[in-house]
């Protein structure tokens, strides 16, 4: 009896090793990320019952829904929310700040690189991923396995493209809107693949893109030739047919473009959500079956919201309005600044995201005090109407500031690229500046309309379900390595979500 006890006890250890061992091993072919720009993520609720079966209703009615997931850092911006996703941590230390920043002093791109060039048309300015200090799912997937997987991000904007890809993949394409054609930059090839130029010379018979032109991104058009370039390189590349996981990074740009153009509201964005589920629906179907259902992983995910039209507000008595970022430079703002300070010269550089940069050269020639100008622009900050805090990012740890606030942007803080002093306006103010649309709107803040996005985890070992537990964007990141059971990014602060491993 006892030797029959000891030989069950030993085949159950086996069992379980067993199955520890196939767990260990087992990923699903392909992953692929999806990120709508400027996506709420009440767009779920609010499309939903004119969404199709098989495109965003298949993964909300079969997949995971994170219905409480937000961006946890300021500002909310495209190229910081791209970045954040797929490396699971903040502009403090991903080092991507902005769609623009200043880097040793200099405005950059968040994805400007002078040491490669264009390839694929002849656009002068290049980009690649050289402003990225940390590493993505991509890198740490092609770590894994001895770069035996490929990474591909494909979007109409280079740092969508580019930046979720990571420093490693084996490439990433855009739009070059002047050529009408998918470009990529030398950091990756030196010539466009044979598929990519196949699809390109598709394009230049496209008679709805050449009527369009550069304007495409602000029609739906954009986001359906985002996704038949998607399903070109996962057709060209054969993604997901290989020894090892493969990993597709797709970004849709229209919805961002139409949104700062129409706002939140309207037959445009209704027109914009609408065409999206049917690219969902074409994407979906592509992967059934090149990788077979149930063998892919997607998350879909947003980079940051939108504020809704601060006159759609108005009309609607709910408050909000345009805050006019050129205050610190010619209004109210800027005269009292010259008077406290005696100014000959301006001492603001820039504003960059609700950020103000000073001009440290401006400032000593002006014999100022560096430390009391910091003080007095803030305090003259916190007299401007609808400016509800602001603070020296050096002064953080003392600032009459509420933490959650305080703890975002110091999130968001890089010394060299941040700027120096931070401002947040009431509820439903955003910036506004020359060129911004009238009936668009804008992002940036930390209110839950700029930062409560949708995520949905849907396919390969994932149940259907659903929490309202708290999560964030970084979270998203070692979820997906620990499902691949590979290391998380190397600047990664997220917490896997233990919902979405069945745990």
């Amino acid at each position: 009896m006892k030797r029959l006890i000891l030989f069950v006890a030993l085949a159950l250890c086996y069992v379980v090793d067993s199955q520890a061992q196939t767990q260990f091993n087992e990923r699903p072919k392909l992953v692929v990320g999806i990120v709508v720009d400027q996506m709420r993520w009440d767009y779920l609720g609010r499309y939903y019952n004119q969404y199709q079966e098989d495109g965003l209703k298949r993964l909300i009615n079969q997949g995971y829904s994170c219905n409480n997931c937000l961006i946890n850092y300021l500002p909310t911006v495209t190229a910081i929310g791209h970045t954040s996703v797929y490396t699971g941590t903040t502009p403090a230390f991903h080092g991507i700040c902005g769609n623009a920043f200043y880097k040793n002093g200099v405005k950059i791109s968040s994805c400007e690189d002078h040491d490669v060039t264009t390839v694929g048309s002849n656009k002068k300015d290049a980009s690649s991923p050289v402003n990225l200090l940390a590493n993505t799912i991509g890198d740490q997937l092609r770590l894994h396995t001895d770069f035996k997987s490929k990474v591909i991000g494909v979007s109409y904007k280079d740092r969508a493209a580019i930046l979720p890809a990571g420093r490693s993949a084996n490439a990433a394409y855009w739009i070059d809107t002047k050529a009408g054609q998918f470009i990529s930059s030398t950091w990756y090839m030196q010539e466009l693949p044979k598929w990519a130029k196949e699809y390109n010379a598709q394009l230049k018979k496209n008679k709805e893109l050449q009527k369009v032109g550069k304007n495409v991104g602000l029609y739906p058009l954009c986001g359906h030739i985002t996704a038949d370039m998607a399903i070109a390189a996962l057709k060209g590349e054969q993604l997901g047919k290989g020894e090892e996981t493969d990993m597709l990074c797709i970004s849709f740009s229209q919805t961002d473009v139409i949104g700062h153009e129409y706002g939140t509201r309207g037959e445009h964005t209704d027109e914009a959500y609408l065409e999206l589920d049917k690219d969902i629906a074409k994407l979906l179907k592509a992967f059934d079956e090149q990788v077979g259902e149930g063998n892919y992983l997607v998350f879909l995910t947003a980079d940051h919201g939108a504020a809704h039209n601060f006159k759609f507000m108005e009309d609607h008595r709910l408050g909000g309005g345009p805050f006019m970022f050129d205050e610190m430079y010619s209004g109210e703002a800027a005269k009292r600044l010259q008077e406290r300070l005696h100014l000959t010269k301006n001492i603001i550089k820039d504003c960059l995201d609700y950020r103000l940069v000073l001009d440290k050269e401006a400032i000593r020639e002006q014999g100022l005090d560096e430390e009391k100008v910091r003080e007095v622009v803030v305090e003259e900050l916190l007299k401007t109407p609808h400016v509800a805090f602001a603070f020296d990012f050096k002064k953080a740890a003392t600032a009459p500031v509420p933490e959650m606030l305080k703890e975002r942007a110091l999130k968001g803080y890089h010394h060299d690229r941040s700027g120096d002093i931070i401002f947040m306006l009431e509820p439903g103010w955003y910036g506004f500046g020359k060129g911004s649309s009238p009936i668009g709107t804008t992002h940036g803040e930390w209110n839950p309309y700029d930062a409560h996005i949708p995520l949905l985890f849907y396919g390969w070992q994932v149940k259907h379900g659903a929490t309202s537990r708290e999560v964030h964007i970084t979270d998203i990141a070692p979820t997906v390595c620990q499902k691949l059971h590979i290391q998380q990014p190397n600047a990664c602060v997220g917490e896997p979500i233990t919902e979405v491993m069945g745990e």
